[in-house]
């Protein structure tokens, strides 16, 4: 029997096309189109719902929250969800989604990164590929996942490796989940590592500042001025930053601002390895919160759930430090 697909439309690139002299621009083309499908006809019975028509770089937090609760919502009635979505921002959708979502149903998120206009259009493919796997028994209970490229990626590990390709969408370090063949979906593995934060709300004010050779406080500075609850900063490698900008550190976590360390790296953990002033267990022994292998994009929508669940920064350090940011096993 065929599965009950949703599919809600939020814009990007896969609902774009070249218009003369504006470029590639949102169009309201694609809604009709997916309705007369007919290769999505033989995978499921798919409704589709135009949700936003919009770019991804408008995308914001309270959005992709929003798209979250409207998921939750609209879930009870179908066996799952495929959201069309931009690349730019896709991850972080995506990730909102996984961190605050109530269903153990299939999600999944999808996107293009060639437009309607352009030769050997990815679009399709995908929300073919993303429906199938949304329809999969084996995808229930999986969290939120992205699939792009024929592969498929959790919405924690996924990033958007390159700015054009259409194998733009990587989980560096650990590769695809699985896989879309032309005859089934086939997953090589499980995502060891969930964390589901219900909420109500989120906190937007959480800041994320990216380490570069020569930085000064500056950046912080405004921080703490505008009343950011936590900061988030991408250091160097294993959570390394100029010894400059630690008193400016020191001075946000002594009114009360979550200090957390996330690497800028691609891959690989932020450890209290270097004792350096501004090494990572210099910094964590002043006060600072290791991220572990989380991004520094993806740290920051977590502070902000956990923000919206708990309000107390005591309680959400005491959340944000799990087992596997710590080094310690499961």
């Amino acid at each position: 029997m065929k599965k009950n697909i949703l599919l809600i439309m939020t814009g990007g690139t896969i609902s774009m096309k070249n218009v003369a002299d504006l470029g590639v621009v949102p169009t309201s083309e694609l809604a009709d189109f997916l309705t007369k499908f007919p290769q999505l006809k033989g995978v499921a019975n798919v409704e589709v719902m135009d949700h936003l028509n919009i770019p991804s770089p408008y995308m914001t937090p309270v959005m992709m929250f929003g798209l979250a609760k409207l998921i939750d919502e609209k879930i009870i009635d179908y066996d799952g969800v495929v959201v069309t979505h931009g690349t730019d921002t896709l991850e972080e959708s995506a990730y909102m989604a996984d961190l605050v979502l109530t269903t153990r149903k299939p999600v999944v998120f999808t996107a293009a990164m060639r437009s309607g206009s352009d030769l050997g259009l990815d679009g399709p493919r995908n929300i073919i590929g993303s429906v199938r796997v949304a329809s999969h028994p084996d995808s229930h209970d999986k969290g939120v996942l992205v699939v792009m490229n024929d592969e498929i990626h959790t919405a924690r590990d996924v990033v958007k490796t390159d700015s054009g390709k259409v194998d733009a969408f990587g989980s560096p370090g650990l590769g695809p989940l699985g896989l879309v063949d032309p005859d089934t979906v086939i997953y090589h593995r499980n995502c060891p590592y969930r964390e589901s934060v219900w909420t109500d709300f989120i906190e937007p004010n959480i800041d994320l500042i990216r380490a570069h050779c020569g930085m000064d406080g500056k950046f912080i500075k405004t921080s703490i001025e505008s009343g950011a609850k936590a900061i988030v900063i991408e250091a160097f490698g294993r959570g390394n930053l100029p010894q400059e900008i630690v008193p400016i550190i020191k001075e946000a976590i002594g009114e009360g601002i979550l200090i957390i360390i996330a690497s800028r790296t691609y891959t690989g953990r932020v450890l209290p390895e270097y004792g350096y002033i501004g090494g990572g267990k210099n910094l964590e022994d002043i006060g600072a919160i290791l991220a572990g292998d989380l991004k520094g994009s993806k740290a920051r929508l977590r502070l902000m759930a956990l923000f919206g669940a708990h309000k107390d920064a005591d309680l959400v350090r005491k959340h944000f430090i799990s087992p596997r940011n710590s080094g310690q096993e499961n």
